[in-house]
């Protein structure tokens, strides 16, 4: 392994001097918190020591405004970018100083007043939020670039696919940055990948890349540098492979002895602060004194650090601050809808909706497969593009997971988006991005997460079970998400025109039986239905027929055909839940029946019931009963569908109520 080489040609002194006082400030820091664990007096540390030059080349590079994605050997970036080293210190001792409140660990968090936002423990859709801020970039042609880190293991993630392809597609400026260290917790890179480079695949991206020494600080900061000028007044995507080699542990715990010691030792001749520091001495850039008065100032800064996060006491619980801050603060402003009224079909009230959303926000970004010329596979947005144009009515690859991840980044710039799949069945392709980024960003480190995405939902069409499934379930329990499920075009339109003004992720069902086959009377021009208030359809005395969706239409069939005097409610919002309307309606029938077109086991119904049971218990004259569909995937025949649905079984279960 040859030496580190280093060219001054084009810097100046000051660059030299400032970029090796940024390599110190990490290395000191770490060697502090490496002596407080072996004393017991910290729990777990993530070692980045012989990685410091891409961090520190990275952050100097780029402009101070443009955002950098991180991973856990990046304190680098952290310190280049003056973070208060208390509050750092704090962040990672879970101390409420901390940014987090102490609610995440480590590197897990996001500071945009320092332009750095962290991982999540799934490490790959950073890579997709990168882009979604150099999409911001874009958009508003501001020639900006941004920046994500990412390991050699993480580039065999579904992520880093998704998030290059996407990126090379709408040529949006990112910087994929990827720290080969020659390790995956203990595994290899033949083990990782059959290709030679990693830098190989962004042919296939048709994407320009580069391998660099990721020891040579110099060589580091002078390619980033570059490209990022390069892309500010060309936008496009850029894959970086910095070499380099982990000299500790995954973390402190896990050890380094399934690493060969020849290998320790070759690297050790490597070490990015020493080579770089025999170097400045040699062309008489600094001086050993200097060397020293350096160390000095950043240990007593980093003492005074680490006494400030001793001395901060352990953070008390808050159960009501908790549950706050699981949601953005967000009073409904509701929007009455005084406009004169039209028939229109709930398929109609929706693409009238999105088309005043995009009137009233005017960065709004609608994203998903065919929507653009093609209109949508259900028209929704048909003609969008006439009116809108296609940088914001975006035709989007087959990535869910990567388009979701770039809606959040375009939100940490404050830009709105909506994300359709184009059917609910297709959400699982982004899952992780919805349920561990998008939805716990706020109560990790208060950052808005402002996006809307549209789920075409529900069976009755003969589509099988991958066209088919009701998977709102699925959402309702994961905290930080809203989710919405409208019956009526003019709670279709209310509801969606309010989950574009509310600052926080909305999950938001259609049922695509009711496209074409629901219509009533909705208010033109721009109003708003409260998301989390609940819809009377009609006020009964004997049951009540608690339901959403599709759910009404077979409550209103049933209850007229059974000559029931049901009292019908249409929750519309099922997170947050209307407690108070179900109460109003318990108290007033005393049988209650929760009716859902999702499978019983694992549906809200049983939720719902349980809640009723739970506090509403003395106004109940039988059990809370639930009709569902059957727990099968949906099938595909008519017969057999019609069977898989509720309808029969709520004929029955109504019959039990009223005779109870």
């Amino acid at each position: 392994m040859s030496a580190i080489k280093y060219n001054k040609k084009g810097f100046k002194k000051e660059t030299l001097v400032y970029l090796y006082e940024q390599l110190a400030k990490p290395r000191i820091i770490e060697e502090k918190m490496l002596n407080l664990l072996r004393q017991g007096r910290i729990s777990k540390w993530f070692s980045g020591i012989g990685q410091e030059a891409i961090s520190v080349g990275a952050a100097c590079a780029l402009d101070q405004d443009e955002v950098i994605f991180t991973m856990h050997r990046n304190l680098g970036v952290f310190t280049a970018r003056d973070m208060p080293l208390d509050r750092l210190f704090c962040q990672w001792q879970g101390k409420r100083l901390g940014y987090t409140k102490a609610r995440d660990r480590s590197f897990h968090f996001g500071a945009m007043e320092h332009h750095i936002v962290g991982m999540i423990s799934h490490l790959g859709p950073q890579l997709s939020l990168a882009a979604g801020v150099a999409m911001a970039h874009k958009l508003r042609e501001q020639g900006k670039v941004s920046l994500a880190f990412t390991g050699e293991g993480a580039t065999s993630q579904g992520e880093f696919h998704e998030a290059l392809n996407v990126a090379s597609v709408w040529k949006l400026p990112v910087i994929f940055l990827i720290e080969n260290n020659g390790y995956g917790l203990s595994t290899r890179p033949n083990e990782q990948y059959a290709c030679n480079d990693l830098i190989d695949r962004a042919q296939g991206y048709g994407m320009r890349s580069a391998k660099i020494d990721g020891n040579n600080i110099l060589e580091v900061y002078s390619t980033i540098k570059k490209i990022a000028e390069e892309m500010r007044n060309d936008p496009q995507p850029f894959l970086l492979e910095c070499v380099t080699f982990r000299m500790r542990g995954h973390e402190e715990a896990s050890g380094t002895k399934y690493v060969p010691q020849e290998l320790m030792d070759e690297w050790a001749k490597k070490d990015p602060i020493d080579n770089y520091e025999k170097w400045l001495l040699k062309e008489g850039l600094i001086t050993e004194a200097d060397i020293k008065a350096l160390r000095d100032r950043y240990k007593k800064d980093v003492q005074k650090a680490v006494d400030v996060m001793f001395d901060e006491p352990e953070p008390v619980a808050d159960t009501e601050e908790e549950l706050a801050d699981v949601y953005q603060a967000h009073p409904p402003a509701v929007h009455a809808g005084e406009a004169p009224r039209k028939e229109m079909r709930f398929i109609d009230a929706i693409s009238d909706g999105l088309r005043e959303a995009m009137r009233r926000h005017p960065e709004l970004v609608l994203m998903g497969q065919d929507i653009a010329d093609y209109g949508g596979v259900f028209k929704i947005t048909n003609g969008f593009v006439e009116e809108f144009g296609k940088k914001r009515v975006r035709n989007t690859p087959l990535c869910e997971s990567a388009i979701v991840g770039i809606g959040l980044g375009l939100s940490l710039k404050g830009i709105k988006s909506m994300v359709e799949m184009q059917f609910a069945d297709f959400v699982t392709c982004g899952f992780n991005q919805i349920v561990n980024n998008v939805a716990k960003l706020h109560w990790r480190w208060g950052q808005t997460a402002d996006m809307v995405i549209r789920m075409p939902t529900g069976g009755g069409t003969g589509a099988g079970p991958f066209h088919s499934q009701s998977n709102e379930a699925w959402f309702t329990h994961v905290p930080g998400l809203k989710v919405v499920f409208p019956s009526t075009p003019e709670d279709a339109k209310g509801l969606l025109l309010a989950a574009f003004e509310d600052p926080n992720p909305v999950m938001f069902f259609e049922h695509k039986g009711l496209y074409r086959s629901e219509s009533g009377m909705v208010p033109e021009g721009y109003y708003t239905t409260e998301i989390g208030k609940a819809r009377q359809v009609r006020t009964g005395h004997a049951v009540s027929i608690l339901t959403y969706g599709l759910g009404v239409r077979w409550a209103e069939k049933v209850a007229d055909e059974m000559g029931i005097d049901a009292d019908i409610v249409d929750l519309r919002s099922l997170v947050p839940l209307d407690y108070q309307a179900i109460t109003e309606s318990v108290k007033r029938t005393n049988r209650v029946l929760v009716l859902h077109e999702d499978t019983l086991f694992g549906g809200i119904g049983g939720e719902i019931a349980g809640w009723i049971s739970e506090y509403l218990f003395e106004d109940l004259d039988a059990p809370v009963m639930r009709a569902a569909s059957l727990d099968t995937p949906v099938p595909f025949a008519i017969p057999l569908e019609q069977n898989f649905f509720p309808l029969e079984r709520m004929k029955h279960q109504l019959s039990r109520l009223i005779s109870y």
